[in-house]
This record gives structure tokens, C-alpha cells and sequence, in this order.
């Protein structure tokens, strides 16, 4: 299905940076790691309440390539709150055929947690259900650059020419190039920034911004959202009579 073609009122993929754990814990006096543990709570209700909502893919936003500056105990408490979560919830996304994939430079982990997302991917990759991605230690430029050197491979190994060079095969080497386009993007905290994730994946995406802070973001949020997103109209270049002849076409 092209993206044009695609017109139901809840989103096939939503992307969603996960935005004001660290405010969150600061307006009640507590250490920014208090903020990122109650993080994980709401990041665990919007995997469930996308699965309910219809919503076949959810990538997340957990930790940018730009996040290694923040101070060493708020980056070793974020690893360590990677790990103990990834193994608490393993189970239980088992059972909710949760399909969890990581995708950003891993490399850069410590072994344990290296070790944790791997057993999460093999435990959950036969799961049919909601496609849950989670970006770690991961950019948008990262990731075109990356797809950039794949292609020059291609070219340097006699695989590709210059001419087949297109955005549909650039397209292909991104991440998440096995999952439908994002159809919302949402962003929480108050910020209106895109914050290099998945530049090239947003292009056509709805960005929704809201002053929630993530910990709060809750089902009515998302619904709020969602029921945002069900009244833009999806135009892909096109004008807004080409669109509306279209679906009375289809009518």
C-alpha cells in the first residue's frame, strides 16, 4: 500500500520522542534518574494502548547519539535503567506479541546491555504483533550517513551504478525500511524540535507537539493525538481537490 492510498484515522506507524523525564522529576525534588524510571512507566502503557489503538508500529526515541554528554551519573543511570526494564518486561512483551527491535550504533554499550538487546530481539523476533523499535544511541544523520557508505559499497563492488542511485534505494538502507512510513510523529515536553531522529524517515509524517512531559503522557494523551492526526489532510503533494476527488472516487 502506497502512502497516499493509506487514509484511516489511526496511524500505521507512530514515532514518538519521548521528551521532559528530567523537568518531570525536577517540579518534585527528585534526582533526574526518578524521572527516567517513571519514564519507563509510561513508555510501557503506550506500547500497550498502541497495540489496543490498532496502531501496527511504534519506534521510540530512548536515547540520541547526542546524549553521551550529559553528566557520566545521569548516563550510567540511563544504562542501568536499560538493562533492569529490558529484562523485566522481556516476558511480558512475549506475551503481548510484541515484536522489539533496537536500532542505532550499539557498539557503543556496555557488553551487559549489549548483551540484553540482543536477547530481546531473538526472544520477541517471531512476535506478530505491534513492531515496537527502539532508538539507541542512534541520529538521523547517523543513519543516512550509514546507508550512504552501504550504497558506496555497492557502487565500489560493481553492484549498483550511479544511474540506480535514487531515493527509493536510499529509501532501502535506512532504518525501519522493513515497517510502513511514519505516519505521526509525536513529540512531548514543550520542545518543537525534530532533535535528529529519523530525518529521512519523517519527510511526509504529522508533527505533533505537546507540553506534556513524557512521564505524564498517558491513553488520553495519546488519544488526543491520535484524534489530531485523524483530521489533517494527507496531501503528499497533491492539491486538496485532487485529494478529496480521490476518496469520492472510492466512495
Amino acid at each position: 500500500m502506497s502512502e497516499d492510498e493509506h487514509s484511516s484515522l489511526v496511524p500505521r506507524h507512530v514515532a514518538v520522542v519521548m521528551d521532559g523525564n528530567g523537568r518531570w522529576a525536577k517540579k518534585r525534588f527528585l534526582p533526574r534518574s526518578a524521572g527516567h524510571r517513571a519514564g519507563v512507566n509510561a513508555t510501557r502503557a503506550i506500547v500497550e494502548n498502541c497495540a489496543n489503538l490498532g496502531v501496527e508500529a511504534l519506534t521510540v526515541f530512548a536515547f540520541s547519539s547526542e546524549n553521551w554528554s550529559r553528566p557520566q551519573k545521569e548516563v550510567d543511570a540511563l544504562m542501568s535503567i536499560f538493562v533492569s526494564t529490558l529484562k523485566s518486561e522481556m516476558l511480558k512483551l512475549r506475551e503481548q506479541n510484541v515484536r522489539v527491535k533496537f536500532i542505532g550504533n550499539r557498539v557503543a554499550f556496555p557488553d551487559k546491555l549489549q548483551t540484553v538487546i540482543n536477547e530481546t530481539e531473538n526472544q520477541t523476533s517471531h512476535n506478530t504483533g505491534l513492531d515496537l523499535t527502539i532508538a539507541a544511541n542512534y541520529g538521523g544523520r547517523w543513519d543516512i550517513v550509514e546507508a550512504c557508505k552501504l550504497i558506496s559499497q555497492k557502487l565500489s563492488a560493481g553492484e549498483l551504478s550511479l544511474s540506480e542511485i535514487n531515493e527509493s534505494l536510499l529509501s532501502e538502507q535506512v532504518c525501519l525500511s522493513d515497517l510502513p512510513p511514519i505516519d505521526l510523529f509525536i513529540r512531548t515536553g514543550g520542545e518543537s524540535r525534530i532533535s535528529n531522529f529519523l530525518l529521512w524517515q519523517i519527510a511526509y509524517a504529522e508533527l505533533y507537539f505537546t507540553d506534556t512531559l513524557w512521564p505524564d503522557f498517558n491513553l488520553t494523551s495519546l488519544e488526543k493525538a491520535i484524534a489530531w492526526y485523524g483530521t489533517r489532510q494527507r496531501r503528499f503533494g497533491k492539491t486538496s481537490e485532487q485529494v478529496e476527488g480521490k476518496k469520492a472516487a472510492s466512495e
